[in-house]
């Protein structure tokens, strides 16, 4: 009997489903693999500006990302419906319903959040959850709105501070804003402003830092495990991005302070169709202290006082810009500028003036393009400039000091995302250094004396590297680069391979385990006999002997995810060592010294320890704890006619310091009312202190020239510790105004006014019959008291 079509199909069908028929199976199709398309866009505030680090994420999927530095986003989903959220601090929470069918573009404004409590739920869970998951290990991500919460010294927001509360970064000293990371010394970190070089970030001999609060946008502090884009230096990279303006009204924003007063003006470049913002926006921001406003009228007011010393003339002031225009949907233009000057000045009736002026210089163009979702490229012209003039007379002669460092630097960036699970960056980068080691001009009015002494080198340095997030699954995720540099001064050319590499596992949706190795080469070097950075210091080329610092750092850790996600407690353990360590011979000559590299002495160096962080930011109360247990080595063996130093013996740099400790709290009381507090504890750092004195007959200019006169005897480098270190700083915020675009801000920084060590000197003691010295007494000499101020801030 025949069976029906219909019959025989059934049939078949119902082997094929049974697996009966393997001849007929081998030769059916396989399911067509589920198509994906990729959805990008750009995150944007209600007037237009750029949101970086805004979340985008598909919670259906498990799956979202963050913004890059130009508020955009790349996400590679499959085709279909979903729901999109994104998010961002201080606004309101937006969802989008899209259909992918094909590529696709989603460019969203999110709006400010009315419930200002609710702000810090929305950032901390994301926060959080993208520290838990990322590969990147030793990154600190600071906002400017929790910077600018936390108590300050003179009332004076100060970033690079805000970053020594973090575990594994110590400061140079009481009160300044030097960094030391992880062992390494103030000139081996990279500070970025919009990707051009900043070489000293420092205000009034580094109290303060060069980067004003109101025209940045936010801070990342990379520890270790380097992306492979950055290079040049071996500790820290600080990445400094400024705020967009405006793109939907003009602004005025400004604070006055104890010491010094800020004014920011945003707005539109052009006008906006149909409601929408502007194509542009532009900021500008400028701040000056006026010590010298105070100095000069005392000075003014004792005109008449043969026994009064006038009072030295100082101030500081910079000035921000930036301007963005959006040429079409795909080509956008940025550019950056920033002018910084200390001004520090002399002048007396005796015949004696001296003006000593430093400061940097950036300029950068910036062309962003995008050829389609998946790549875009970041292609940037850079003009970074630092010097310092010093100049004095006395009666008919003068002399005048000064250094700089000029760089011109053309780079390219691009940004490739083929697919969910790959996330590529690769690129190159080339400088131009110009630098003026040392100029010393000196002479009498009438020409019988002239002396001049320096040199000028020039340097070229130049890099190509690429980089990539990889995904492999929902437990791992890698992340490895490679960095190629080179440099060259003269006819001395050095080269080095940069790997990087990163990778995270984790246990669940609570807990990761990370690790990371990074290699980096330092080709240019600071000329400095102080712990912190100061405006005389010079930079070096590596040429001749000195050739280039190197640093290798492995690192592990832990992250887990506590109390329903309020919590996130990281521990981190490191390990660095570097080769060809600058430090000096004792006796180094280092000012108006033309042959600097004959001073130089070159080493090893170690440093290891345990960074213990806690970090909570839901809720009404948030904040930090940090803990760190490290060691750091030098070690530089006899060499170049030198016993070395300590005869080439280890030993701990100044800013060794075994113990580090600081709490952090911020709590919101209401709407209108938020209070902080921050404590600090460190053991002392290592100071060099003579060990004993002995007696020397017949020195001229003795007091007597008979009696024996106290010679000092050093013991090796670093051998003794000042006191630990602690203070406790408090601060309220209260918003003041309808639109509560004002506010009183009080910090009072050291509240319980204890005494820290800045340096101890030694006074003699004298026998009161005789006159004649009996021993010597150790002196402490501190530097800033409890200090309370008010500074009063507005938005118009």
């Amino acid at each position: 009997m025949a069976v029906p079509t219909l019959s025989r199909y059934l049939i078949i069908t119902t082997l094929l489903t049974a697996g009966s028929l393997p001849a007929l199976q081998a030769q059916t199709t396989p399911p067509p693999a589920q198509v994906r398309y990729t959805l990008s866009g750009t995150v944007r505030g209600p007037r237009g500006e750029t949101l970086p680090g805004a979340s985008v994420a598909v919670p259906a999927l498990n799956t979202g990302t963050a913004a890059d530095a130009d508020g955009k986003f790349t996400l590679v989903l499959p085709a279909g419906k979903h729901e999109v959220f994104i998010e961002f601090i201080g606004y309101e929470r937006l969802t989008r319903s899209v259909n992918l069918s094909r590529n696709q573009r989603l460019d969203v404004d999110l709006q400010e959040s009315s419930n200002e409590l609710g702000e810090v739920v929305v950032e901390g869970r994301q926060t959080l959850e993208q520290k838990l998951k990322t590969t990147q290990m030793g990154v600190e991500h600071l906002s400017i709105k929790e910077a600018k919460l936390l108590p300050a010294l003179f009332g004076e927001v100060d970033i690079l501070k805000t970053l020594q509360l973090k575990p594994g970064v110590q400061s140079g000293g009481e009160g300044t804003s030097g960094l030391f990371v992880r062992g390494g010394s103030a000139d081996q970190n990279l500070v970025l402003l919009d990707n051009a070089v900043v070489y000293n970030p420092n205000h009034l001999f580094g109290l303060f830092s060069v980067f004003n609060s109101d025209a940045v946008q936010s801070v990342d502090l990379y520890k270790s495990g380097f992306p492979s884009q950055f290079g040049g230096r071996l500790s820290s990279v600080v990445d400094v991005k400024l705020r967009e303006g405006d793109r939907q009204e003009y602004v005025a924003t400004g604070g006055i302070g104890l010491i010094s007063s800020r004014l920011t003006l945003e707005g539109p470049i052009g006008k906006g169709e149909d409601g929408k913002p502007a194509k542009g926006s532009f900021i500008a921001s400028g701040r000056r202290t006026y010590f010298d406003v105070f100095t000069r009228a005392i000075n003014k007011a004792n005109e008449g006082d043969e026994e009064y010393t006038p009072i030295p003339d100082y101030h500081f002031y910079d000035f921000n810009l930036k301007a963005n225009y959006q040429l079409g949907e795909k080509d956008q233009l940025f550019l950056t500028g920033y002018l910084g000057r200390d001004i520090f000045g002399y002048n007396s009736d005796g015949g004696f003036n001296f003006d000593f002026r430093w400061g940097n210089s950036v300029g950068v163009l910036r062309w962003n393009h995008v050829f389609n979702p998946k790549l875009f490229v970041n292609t940037s012209y850079a003009v970074s400039d630092y010097k310092y003039e010093l100049t004095n007379s006395f009666a008919s002669f003068s002399f005048g000091l000064g250094s700089s460092i000029t760089d011109h630097t053309g780079r390219v960036d691009f940004e490739y995302t083929p697919n969910e699970r790959h996330a590529i960056k690769f690129g190159g980068t080339f400088t131009h250094h110009a630098f003026g080691i040392g100029n010393l001009t000196a002479g009498s009015d009438d020409g019988r004396i002239s002396f001049d002494s320096g040199v000028n080198y020039t340097a070229r340095d130049g890099a190509a590297y690429v980089g990539d997030n990889y995904k492999l699954s929902d437990k791992w995720q890698l992340e490895g680069g490679l960095r190629f540099s080179g440099f060259n001064s003269g006819s001395d050319t050095n080269f080095g391979l940069e790997p990087r590499a990163a990778a995270r596992y984790a246990l669940n949706d609570k807990v990761s385990l990370k690790g990371s190795y990074a290699m980096m080469y330092q080709y240019i070097h600071l000329v400095t006999n102080s712990g912190a950075s100061l405006p005389t210091d010079v930079w070096y080329p590596s040429r001749l002997n000195t050739k280039p610092q190197r640093s290798q750092q492995l690192s592990t850790g832990a992250s887990w995810l506590l109390g329903k996600g309020k919590f996130l407690l990281t521990n981190e353990v490191y390990y660095k060592w570097g080769q060809n360590q600058v430090d000096f011979r004792d006796g180094a000559q280092l000012i108006a010294n033309e042959n600097l590299d004959a001073e130089f002495l070159y080493g090893k160096s170690w440093a290891y320890g345990n960074e213990l962080y806690l970090e909570k930011k839901t809720g009404k109360t948030t904040g930090w704890v940090g803990y760190t247990l490290a060691w750091a080595w030098r070690q530089f063996d006899p060499q170049r006619g030198t016993q070395g130093i300590n005869g080439g013996r280890d030993f701990h740099p100044g800013y060794d310091r075994r113990h580090n400790l600081t709490v952090v709290l911020m709590h919101q009381l209401n709407v209108r009312l938020s209070l902080t507090a921050s404590f600090i504890y460190s053991s002392g750092s290592a100071t060099t202190l003579p060990a004993g004195r002995f007696g020397y007959q017949d020195i001229p200019g003795s007091s007597t020239g008979l009696d024996p006169r106290p010679v000092p005897v050093y013991p090796d480098r670093n051998t003794y510790r000042l006191i630990p270190y602690h203070r406790l700083d408090l601060g309220a915020v209260y918003k003041i105004g309808t639109r509560r675009n004002q506010d009183l801000t009080l910090s009072i920084y050291n509240a319980y006014n204890r005494r820290n060590a800045y340096f101890v000197f030694f006074e003699t003691v004298d026998d009161p019959v005789t006159d004649r010295i009996t021993g010597f007494k150790a002196q402490q000499v501190s530097l800033f008291p409890i200090i309370p101020s008010l500074t009063y801030n507005f938005r118009f």
